[in-house]
């Protein structure tokens, strides 16, 4: 089945909170994009040079949000228009996967809406995560305990619009089930860098060729990565941060020697990242464990924090190991207690290979179709 507009087929279309940024809820996009290549994206904002270059050749329908060039460099400053923006984002299609981390499935459409959620707004549900400290305590943080409950209200209107909830790993599916009373069926999402594809060396990582340890994380508060990078001062290990975000600045400036970080690389810089490290630390609260999967796909490692999506991707003993708590000491017990471990690179790929896309795909399109055919019925 493909989405399109011709020869009598169902109009697929595909929602997105906002493409400003290369991340893994973007990598799903493209991917659901591939499975409908017909299909238009709806988002609130559109950067081109902030997100996936792929996107230059879909078709794509932006919010009045758009004409702000502030806004498309950060997102995060239109939190209160987005409600707004995505109310003048209506969908005319037989179906409409909304992809959602908060926002898409609020949708107007004139067919069917399945979606894809990544996690309820953790600005909401999560505030003190999201925003690294309690939120009473920060002129940000009492600005989103104000917009709160007006922007709770819109949350639960826009998910009861719904028709069928998809999300990305169990732990989600107990939020959702808690902030909508929504039981929702669990489809991982895949994996999003072919290891096959073409490889390029990153210049300022050329003479760490023969290894080191990787992250890879947007650099946010609940990500955890100052922890890790305080973890590595004074081991006689390297590591590796593949990233940006606010925290940037302040990360390159505390980092030891033995930790470089890097941002702003292509899939073809990450290729050669992943393929020349050691082992991937994973220490964030995720929704879904992507890197995991990511890192397994060149047969290397993950050491994770034991919570999140990361109890979905990582197979304790044959793709990675646990760690208890997201603190330095935690990372830095891991790092130690993994040098003398030996990992069967091809078990690690095995496993990935249950997270591949065209599994993704046969599943995601069956939930289409019978949503389709319900309609029809």
């Amino acid at each position: 089945m493909r989405g399109g507009s011709g020869g009598g087929r169902p109009r697929v279309a595909i929602a997105h909170d906002y493409l400003t940024q290369r991340g893994g809820a973007e990598r799903v996009v493209l991917s659901m994009l591939r499975a409908f290549p017909d299909a238009t994206i709806h988002t609130t904002l559109y950067d081109p040079e902030g997100t996936f270059p792929e996107f230059r050749d879909a078709r794509i329908v932006t919010s009045p949000l758009n004409r702000s060039t502030r806004l498309r460099h950060d997102h995060r400053l239109a939190l209160p228009l987005l409600p707004w923006a995505v109310s003048r984002l209506p969908v005319d299609a037989d179906l409409v996967i909304a992809s959602s981390s908060g926002w898409a499935h609020g949708v107007p459409t004139s067919g069917k809406k399945l979606v894809y959620c990544h996690a309820p707004a953790r600005w909401l549900y999560q505030a003190d995560a999201y925003l690294g400290h309690p939120p009473r305590s920060s002129v940000t943080g009492r600005a989103l305990l104000a917009l709160s409950p007006p922007l709770l209200r819109w949350d639960r209107r826009a998910a009861a619009t719904a028709d069928r909830y998809l999300v990305n790993s169990t732990v989600v599916r107990d939020r959702v089930k808690e902030a909508y009373g929504i039981d929702a069926e669990v489809l991982p999402p895949p994996f999003g860098i072919d290891p096959h594809g073409p490889s390029e060396v990153v210049g300022e990582l050329a003479d760490w060729a023969d290894g080191y340890h990787l992250l890879v994380s947007r650099l946010l508060p609940y990500k955890n990565v100052a922890e890790a990078v305080r973890a590595f001062d004074g081991l006689d290990e390297r590591l590796v941060v593949v990233g940006h975000g606010p925290l940037e600045a302040e990360l390159r400036a505390t980092a030891p020697p033995n930790v470089r970080i890097v941002s702003g690389l292509v899939d073809a810089h990450l290729r050669w990242v992943y393929s020349h490290s050691t082992a991937l630390i994973a220490p964030s609260l995720e929704d879904f464990g992507l890197t995991p999967l990511e890192a397994g796909a060149f047969g290397r490692p993950t050491l994770a924090l034991h919570a999140g999506g990361y109890l979905d991707t990582v197979a304790p003993g044959v793709s990675g190991a646990f760690f208890a708590t997201p603190t330095a000491n935690d990372v830095r017990a891991a790092v130690a207690a993994n040098r003398n471990a030996e990992w069967d690179a091809e078990a690690i790929r095995s496993h990935v290979d249950s997270f591949s896309e065209p599994h993704f795909h046969r599943r995601l399109v069956a939930a289409v179709e019978t949503l389709l055919t319900d309609d029809r019925a």
